[in-house]
């Protein structure tokens, strides 16, 4: 029977894969459903036909799956932030676990035996140490309220989190567990405050309005917290009054900064930054470690599970005294950091100039001599000239963003007789793509999973790789 887009199906979830999903099974094609859990017999409609895989919209849980609970948010089911909180801590990891292995598996053409047990988090909930809420005039009208029998307006002041696929509407908060809890209770005295002084928040479309994103950072093992207003105009008799008011509600705030975005991109990273209280910057600790961190710099967002993360990372890369390894994608310099006391001379290479000079000030600040920090696009950068200016390395660590590495960085890689590499991913499925090449020339000793972001289909993993023919 063939069927059509719109046509309502009964399905059995069987597993998940894509971006969370549910995956069933109907006539011998794939189809995926959001929100739902293995196990469960739902009905939905086809919403997408393509040739090898159907997508559909959960219209009705006819038999919930002895897995599923009920989630701790209210905005669980209609929220980008989460997608999994109505599975249980433990069936979430045994679906990451499987998730890496079959990447292993079917990108990478490796034996999915090299793929560790899970090391899970030890908070499911508020772990994250940053968050970046947005602003809108357009709101996110839940299934609920559509199909209420009173007229619910899509339009006014809403702060939040984008709606799953919109960049153009904000499901308006009214509570998070991601980060620490004072996290949303900045958020919604911003919101109450811009609502009372008539503030408006920016418009997608006209390209109108005034604040744009909330951004929240706290530290996890010092106490500094900071806010940072990202705006679309530059106006500081507007931020000044309300970063008085912030300070008033919540004194643990540290540092306030206001990053001003004039331009028509929906980035969080601001042309031009003020700083309007404290030193515009927190600090916090990896390791033995103490690191600066800019509100436009990049820091693991999970501060005690980057813990577990790098500890991996220096097991798989064997080091040694005489070492000299390169550190590719070193951001702000903290892996560089928590390895260098091993190894004669790390090497870190990194494309964000404000990254590079927070781990030239990291490395500075915590006493560490024998850490280089470079300034380059990693596929012009990482060459031959490279090479003759910083010698030949024992290790390479690379912890690439999720797109992985660039196709002239992984054949770098290839020709060079590097002892050992280590791969760390936020993206297991480029990850295996790599891999599938590097693997011509490395063999792929093990991966480990490692979950940086519990009630989220998201994954990390450290590969261990070791180079052929080398006694």
């Amino acid at each position: 029977m063939s069927i059509k887009k719109g046509q309502d199906v009964e399905l059995k979830i069987e597993s998940t894969a894509f971006k969370g999903k549910g995956v069933a099974k109907l006539n011998g094609q794939a189809v995926f459903v959001s929100n739902t859990a293995p196990g469960d017999l739902i009905e939905a409609r086809i919403i997408k036909k393509k040739k090898r895989f159907l997508e559909a919209k959960l219209l009705k849980i006819v038999e919930p799956s002895p897995h599923r609970i009920k989630p701790r948010c209210i905005h669980a089911n209609v929220c980008g932030g989460c997608t999994w909180q109505h599975l249980p801590y433990s069936h979430q990891l045994e679906q990451k676990e499987q998730h890496v292995k079959s990447h292993i598996e079917r990108i990478a053409h490796l034996d999915s035996n090299i793929t560790l047990p899970i090391l899970s988090c030890d908070a499911d909930f508020y772990y994250r140490n940053k968050m970046e809420y947005s602003f809108s005039t357009r709101l996110w009208l839940t299934d609920e309220e559509i199909n209420s029998d009173e007229f619910v307006d899509d339009s006014g002041f809403a702060a939040g989190l984008h709606a799953p696929g919109r960049f153009d509407k904000i499901l308006n908060l009214k509570e998070c567990h991601l980060q620490d809890q004072i996290s949303f209770k900045i958020l919604d005295h911003v919101r109450n405050y811009c609502i009372n002084n008539n503030i408006e928040a920016f418009d997608t479309f006209s390209k109108s309005g005034f604040i744009r994103h909330l951004m929240i950072r706290n530290a996890h093992h010092t106490d500094d917290l900071m806010v940072n207003i990202v705006t679309f105009i530059d106006d500081l008799d507007v931020i000044n009054p309300l970063s008085e008011a912030i300070l008033n509600e919540f004194p643990e705030v540290t540092t306030i900064v206001n990053n001003v975005n004039d331009l028509p991109n929906p980035t969080a990273i601001g042309r031009f930054e003020h700083i309007i209280y404290g030193p515009g910057t927190i600090t916090d600790k990896i390791g033995q470690h103490l690191f600066k961190i800019d509100a436009n710099a990049f820091f693991q967002t999970n501060t005690a599970q980057a813990e577990k993360l790098y500890s991996i990372a220096r097991e798989f890369a064997e080091l040694k005294p005489d070492d000299e390894i390169f550190d590719l994608y070193c951001g702000v310099g903290t892996l560089s950091l928590y390895l260098a006391d091993a190894v004669k001379k790390v090497t870190g290479i990194e494309l964000v100039d404000v990254a590079i000079d927070n781990a030239r000030y990291n490395a500075k600040e915590n006493g560490v001599e024998n850490c280089d920090f470079v300034l380059g696009d990693m596929k012009d950068t990482f060459n031959d000239l490279f090479l003759e200016k910083h010698g030949f390395p024992d290790c390479i660590i690379t912890d690439p963003p999720r797109a992985g590495m660039h196709p002239d960085v992984v054949q770098k890689l290839c020709e060079m007789d590097v002892p050992r590499l280590v791969y760390v991913s936020c993206n297991p499925s480029t990850m295996a793509r790599d891999l599938k090449i590097l693997n011509e020339f490395y063999t792929v000793d093990h991966v480990q999973p490692v979950d940086m972001f519990p009630q989220t289909y998201h994954i990390e993993a450290v590969s261990q790789l070791t180079r052929r023919g080398l006694s």
